[in-house]
Formats: C-alpha cells, structure tokens, sequence
C-alpha cells in the first residue's frame, strides 16, 4: 500500500510540477510578467498596469470528458503551438488526432498527451493481473498437488546454470538502471530548482522594478522648488498610481514566494519517492539473487510477491514520466513560437503576464508627463527666479542673486512626448548637478529667507531643491525601457528565451533519463522474478536428485 501510495504521489506531483514551472515560473515568468498563480485565472489591476491573471488546471481528469466530445477547432484568429509535435491520438475523441495545439487549460491536450504514456501504463496492467494470476495458478496446484508430484522430476544443470548467469546479468541491469535513475533524478531536481529560481528572480526582479517605479511616482509628488510643487491634479494621479502598483507588486511578491514553495515542494517529495523505488529495487534485486543461491524458497517466495507489486509500481512511475517528458518538450516549443509570435492570441495568454498595451500605455504617459511637468517645474524656478535680477524688498524672489545666468534643465519630450534633442546652452539628467553648483551662491539667513553673500544664482537650500527634482526625473525617464518591456512582452520574450536555450535542453535530457532508468530497472526485476523461482526451483530439485 505503501508503494502504491508512493506511486500516485509522483504522478500528481510530476503533472502538478509541470503546470506550475510552466505558470511561475516563468513567474513572472518573466519579467513581471507575473506568472499567474494557480488556481484559477483573475487580473491583477494594475492602473496603469494590468497583469493578465494565470489559469492553470486542479482536479481536472484529462479524461473527463465523453468519447463523443471532439476536440474543438482553434479559433480563427489564433496561433496554435506546437502544432506538429502535440498530433497525437486523442482517446477522448474515439482516437483521432488532436489539432488543438500546446494547450494546458484542454483536456483533449491532456488526454493525447497522457495517451502516449499509454503503452506502459497497460504493460503495469497486464503484468500485474497476468503474473498474479500465474502465481494463483501455481499457488493452486502446489496445494492441490504437493503430495502426488512426480518424483521422477529431475534436475536439468543447463537450466540450473543458465537461470543463474541471467540472475547475475539481470541483477547487474538492475543496479545499472538505479543507478541511472539516481543520476537522472538527481540531475531533474537540480535542473528543475535552476528554472525556478531563475523565473522567481526575474519576478522579483520585476516586482523591485515596480516598487522603485513608484517610489520614484511619490518622491515626485513631493518635491517642490523655492515653495513651488507640481499641480494638485497630478499629485491626485500619483496618489492613486502609486497605490495600484504598491498594491500589485506586493500581491505578485506573495505569490511568487507561495508558487515557488510549491513547486520546490513537489520537486523534493518527488525525488524522494524516486529514491525510496529505486533504493528498494536495488535491495530487491540484490536479496533475489542471494535468496536464489542459497536456496531459501520462503524468502524468495516473498520476494516474488514484493517484486510484482514494484515492478507494477515502477513501470506506472515510467509511464507518468514519459507524459512529463513529452509536456515538458510540448511546453518549450510552444514558447520558443510564442517567442517569435509574442502579440498573436495563443493559449499562452492564459498564463503569460503580458501587459495590456492601453494600461501600459497609460502607465508611460504618465511616467512621460510627470518627467516633464517636474523639469518644467525646476526651469520655470531658474528663468523666472534665479536668472532674474530683481531689487531687494521683493522677498522672496530677491535673495541677492548675481553672475551670470543658470543653463536650464533639458526636457528629454516634445508637447507630444515624443524624444527631443537637447538645445545648446541646456543640461541633461547627468550632468545639471554638477554645472548648477558652480552657480550655487554662499548664503546666510534662517531656511527659506535665505541671502546670497557671492556672487550666484542658486542658494544651497534651492541648489539642493534643484538637484532632488532632476533626480527623480531621471529615474522616472529611466523607466522607460521598462514600461516599454512590459507592454511589447519583451521582459517575457527574453525570459522564455532563456528558458528554452538554458533550461529546456537539461529538462527533457533528463527527464527521460529518470524514465529510462525506471523501464531498465522494471524490466531487469521482472525477469529476474521469472529467474528467481526457475533457479529455486532447479536447485531444489537439484538437492532432491543428490
């Protein structure tokens, strides 16, 4: 029962780590991409930014549905991936072929998927129902027969010599195959940890993008030069934008630590069943052979019953992983298309974070606008204040400045936001800090009524007021190329590119390693079972006739 159990857990593990490496990870998959969170598909209100929520299955039989049910046609409209590599016999359409492409929300995708594991799953079946009812046979007529068997049963030395050399050989395949299976094994847990945690980072990554993002919205809304600040109405725009990207961020943060939790949970107690099977069929193998040589026909009757119920055990185990073999090799050539087809409807819209073009539209505009109202801000304080020369009693615009005028601050848009070259005489982001202080003057007097006592056109306080406001606006500008990533998926894109080229290769490698080792080492078990009772049987006999 025990190794029943174990066997069910791999296989929910094994498709449950699939459906959450392939949601997730790419966590935000990308980029910020948020990789949507199991159960079910919701939107993360971002204004301006909206991640698509990701939809994943739970609970849900790959054959639920009738045999009459056909696979429906893709819409008109879509790109179906991996569409050469998902057609497949479907068994929940009376056989034909499934056209539906790499789709992880279709059950007739499970269904064609889980089908070619199919072979192996029927081997467990016929194995266990036709070798328990050998043994029911034999069980029989020992019992009927044991005491009219024919004496004259004698022993054959080739079959005695013979089941012994493919006992050692069997034995030799066994530990071959847990030894693969340990290597391959090993190599898929670490490989698949590897994905995670670099799709958790891109997340993060993302999540950090967005959190600074709006931190830089707020520090904007409160700067202000010589007593003058940014419009209400923008500061109100801030206000709420600010909130929604908190508010996103932290959510998405959460999720990404509860996803990769999970998946690391699935990853572990998956290698541990992997390693508990394989550890337990080497010691049979092992004890079979030893028990056969010695002769102890009870042990080796007991054995014989323990490895029908493992060998049924183990090849299940291949079966699923020959399915997570095949979704794993189906889900990376569904990204490397989706790749080169970012902006087409496929079924990875369920599941990618792209975001939506007009919220991420209006994320840059605003981005964009408080850019340039703050250096609008900070030039209307140097031409009209600091490069003016006006006559004492006008306090505060007087503070005795002097020398010659400031160059103003370069605004990096046009009235309709689109990039301009800055103009002789103006400073950049990078560079205003360090030409406006060699206009800073040496002041005296209580803040805000401050005196020049040099010549200049800027004290310290308004010098520091200057430099605070043009910071903020190089991070907000900053952002661009962000924002412009989350709204052409490009965060996603190079995010699914890596997986595909760094990943991918090392998954499917390995993944059916672990399948390999698993049919080797049923394979060699099985017949070494056969071997065990002839071999047992011969030196019985063998005994018998001495």
């Amino acid at each position: 029962m025990a190794l029943a159990a174990a066997a069910s857990s791999v296989g929910v593990a094994s498709v449950a780590l699939l459906l959450l490496l392939i949601a997730n990870a790419s966590a935000s998959d990308a980029s910020l991409e948020g990789r949507r969170a199991l159960p079910g598909r919701e939107t993360i209100h971002l204004e301006p930014i909206v991640f698509a929520e990701r939809k994943a299955i739970v609970g849900s039989s790959p054959w639920r549905r009738s045999a009459e049910e056909t696979p429906p046609p893709p819409a008109n409209n879509s790109l179906v991936l991996a569409a050469g590599r998902t057609h497949r016999s479907d068994p929940s359409a009376k056989l034909t072929m499934y056209g539906g492409g790499w789709n992880i929300s279709e059950t007739h995708y499970w269904a064609s998927v889980g089908y070619t594991g199919f072979p192996l799953f029927l081997l467990a079946v016929v194995w266990f129902v036709g070798f328990g009812a050998v043994m029911l046979v034999i069980s029989c007529c020992w019992c009927c027969c044991c005491f009219c068997r024919d004496r004259t049963d004698r022993y054959s030395p080739t079959s005695f010599k013979t089941s012994l050399i493919l006992l050692v050989i069997l034995t030799i395949a066994t530990i071959v195959g847990c030894l693969v299976l340990n290597a391959g094994q090993q190599a898929f847990h670490a490989s698949t940890i590897n994905t995670v945690d670099y799709v958790v980072g891109q997340g993060n990554l993302t999540v950090d993008n967005l959190r600074n993002f709006a931190g830089s919205l707020a520090a904007a809304k409160n700067i202000g030069v010589e007593q003058i600040f940014l419009p209400v109405d923008v500061q109100r725009k801030i206000d709420a934008v600010e909130e929604k990207l908190n508010s996103s961020a932290n959510e998405f943060s959460t999720r990404i630590v509860h996803n990769s939790d999970k998946i690391k949970n699935v990853v572990d107690k998956m290698q541990y069943y992997l390693m508990a099977v394989g550890v337990i069929m080497f010691g049979l193998a092992v004890l079979g052979l030893m028990f056969s040589v010695l002769g102890l026909q009870f042990l080796v009757s007991l054995l014989v019953i323990a490895g029908w119920v493992l060998v049924t055990v183990t090849l299940m185990m291949a079966g699923v992983f020959v399915l997570l073999h095949n979704v794993v090799g189906d889900t990376c050539v569904a990204m490397d298309e989706w790749v080169t087809h970012p902006q087409d409807h496929t079924a990875l819209d369920d599941i990618l974070p792209c975001v939506d073009v007009a919220t991420a539209n209006e994320s840059m505009h605003r981005s964009e606008e408080v850019t340039a109202q703050l250096v609008a801000l900070v030039n209307n304080v140097i031409v009209n204040i600091s490069n003016r020369d006006f006559p004492p009693g006008l306090e505060p615009l007087y503070f005795n400045q002097s020398g010659p005028r400031m160059p103003v601050l370069c605004n990096p848009f046009k009235p309709d936001m689109s990039q301009r070259q800055c103009a002789p005489g103006e400073v950049d982001f990078s560079t205003a800090s360090g030409e406006w202080k060699k206009f800073q003057c040496q002041a005296t007097g209580p803040a805000g009524k401050e005196l020049c006592t040099t010549a200049g056109r800027v004290t310290p306080a308004a010098y520091n007021q200057m430099t605070a406001a043009a910071s903020i606006s190089r991070g907000l500008y900053e952002y661009g190329p962000f924002l412009m990533q989350l709204q052409d998926c490009t965060f996603v894109r190079e995010t699914f590119s890596s997986i595909s080229v760094n990943n991918c290769p090392g998954l499917r490698h390995y993944s059916r390693i672990v399948y390999d080792g698993l049919v080797v080492m049923s394979g060699s078990v099985m017949l070494s079972i056969v071997c065990w009772m002839v071999h047992t049987r011969q030196r019985r006999r063998r005994a018998r006739s001495g």
